[in-house]
């Protein structure tokens, strides 16, 4: 999930459906874009070629240090194996995710101020007289206002849109896009992110009216519903609006996924190819979907870059989410997330506006004119949350990864696949950054993990 993106919970919703769990490598679909900050674009131009190094798997060999014998270490292994990212490509691996450390505070601030701006000029109050304006019927004027809201906060917000995810990605040499590309697919995945949000404040804002004191109960309520819907209809009407899916060609992978699938219950019968060559290097896989529509799905960078037994690696941690329930987790944390932030928007909405309403012409919770205090408090809790939330997703990726070894069985392969994500991930935080800033395990807690592994089956890989 990109930087910045959980500035709103909202944001996290079409993030999730869209891919399923985070998995262990790191998906890269596109979170959606949260008002009042930077949009996130998903890279995918019809146009562009496929990375050149797609062609062929990188073999990374297993250092000396970590290769089976009697004497193993696991601490020695996992140094040996964290040694083979060094120089120049350790050095840019660090800078692009430590930039990122700047850019989640970049981006917090960056939506108070647009929703400051939004709010102290009354540009709001006029957005929704102008809805009034056209319709007496209130519970339309949610939508009015909010379609010219979320357009014109994307505006707003474009430049640093431009910088975080299309500059800065070529910076990094991560993107395989032209700017053509990248905004065709910037336009598409705002239209979709927006028709949701509309709908999705409309309901709210109904219940607002309706229950008075008791809407941020009922909002809560809502969300995760919504969170369920999304969930449930991502991989076959959400996804493919981004990218490309196919079934898997016949073969020894799809094979091997597919016995995986069975050996531990999860209800598959194909396995997708989706073409994420098209936007960019990074590596990825899930298992998505909810109610019937659980898909198992990899994307053609995995299949290019990787050995067979790196793919079988991913595939059993992202089988894990699956098996595990990961899906429900998710859920019911996003209960008690919803449950806080709306919470604290009720208590805080009711003394800002007590203040300064009159200065912004808002008269109240249910008032449109309110929403971009509504959005900037939920997004400015979820950004002070940060490491509350991060280490809920690194407790399920964990989980995942310890499932996916057993699953797989291929430790060394674990171990070189996540050297790979080093290209835009540190591998070797300190415990403070792993805290803060990883909503994965870190390189360095991934491969121990996996070298801890292979020392207590040692017998069994001879």
């Amino acid at each position: 999930m990109a930087l910045g993106s959980r500035n709103l919970l909202f944001a996290l919703a079409l993030a999730f459906a869209m891919t399923g769990p985070a998995g262990a490598q790191d998906n890269t679909a596109p979170a959606a874009p949260a008002p009042g900050e930077a949009v996130q674009a998903p890279a995918a131009s019809p146009a562009t070629a496929p990375a050149p190094e797609a062609a062929k798997p990188e073999i990374i060999e297993t250092p000396e240090a970590a290769k089976a014998h009697v004497s193993f270490d696991p601490k020695a292994a996992t140094d040996a194996y964290l040694a083979t990212v060094k120089g120049e490509a350790r050095a840019k691996s660090d800078a692009y995710f430590e930039d990122g450390y700047v850019l989640q505070a970049v981006d917090a601030l960056y939506a108070l101020i647009v929703a400051a701006i939004l709010l102290w000029t009354k540009i709001s109050a006029r957005i929704r007289n102008w809805a009034q304006r056209i319709t007496r019927m209130r519970w339309l004027q949610v939508p009015i206002y909010a379609i010219v809201y979320f357009v014109l906060a994307a505006l707003l917000t474009f430049p640093l849109t431009i910088y975080e995810q299309f500059y800065r990605e070529h910076q990094y040499g991560l993107s395989n896009q032209d700017f053509m590309g990248w905004f065709t697919d910037f336009i598409k995945l705002f239209g979709v992110t927006t028709l949701f949000l509309i709908a999705f404040v409309t309901v709210l804002y109904a219940f607002m009216r309706w229950t008075r004191e008791r809407w941020w109960l009922w909002g809560t309520v809502i969300t995760v519903l919504f969170l369920a819907f999304i969930s449930m209809i991502a991989p076959v009407y959400i996804s493919p609006l981004i990218n490309d899916y196919k079934p898997l060609a016949e073969g020894q992978i799809k094979s091997d996924i597919l016995s995986m699938a069975r050996a531990n219950g999860v209800p598959a019968d194909n396995v997708w190819e989706f073409n994420a060559s098209k936007q960019s290097k990074r590596i990825s896989a899930n298992v998505s979907g909810l109610l019937g529509t659980t898909r198992v799905s990899l994307n053609d960078n995995l299949l290019n870059r990787s050995t067979p037994q790196e793919i079988r690696a991913v595939m059993g941690h992202e089988l894990g989410h699956y098996v595990l329930g990961h899906t429900y987790t998710f859920l019911s944390w996003a209960l008690i997330i919803a449950f806080v932030a709306f919470g604290f928007t009720n208590w805080a909405f009711k003394r800002l506006t007590g203040a300064y309403g009159n200065g912004w012409d808002v008269h109240g919770i249910d008032d449109p004119a309110g929403m971009p205090l509504v959005f900037a408090l939920i997004g400015f809790l979820l950004f002070v949350g940060t490491p509350v939330l991060n280490t809920m997703g690194r407790s399920i990726e964990a989980q995942a990864d310890i499932f996916g070894l057993n699953a797989a069985r291929e430790p060394d392969a674990f171990a070189t696949v996540t050297l790979k994500l080093s290209e835009y991930r540190k591998l070797d935080p300190t415990p403070l950054e792993e805290f803060v800033y990883y909503d994965h395990p870190s390189g360095r807690s991934r491969i121990s993990m996996a070298m801890q592994w292979k020392a207590e089956h040692l017998s069994e890989l001879k």
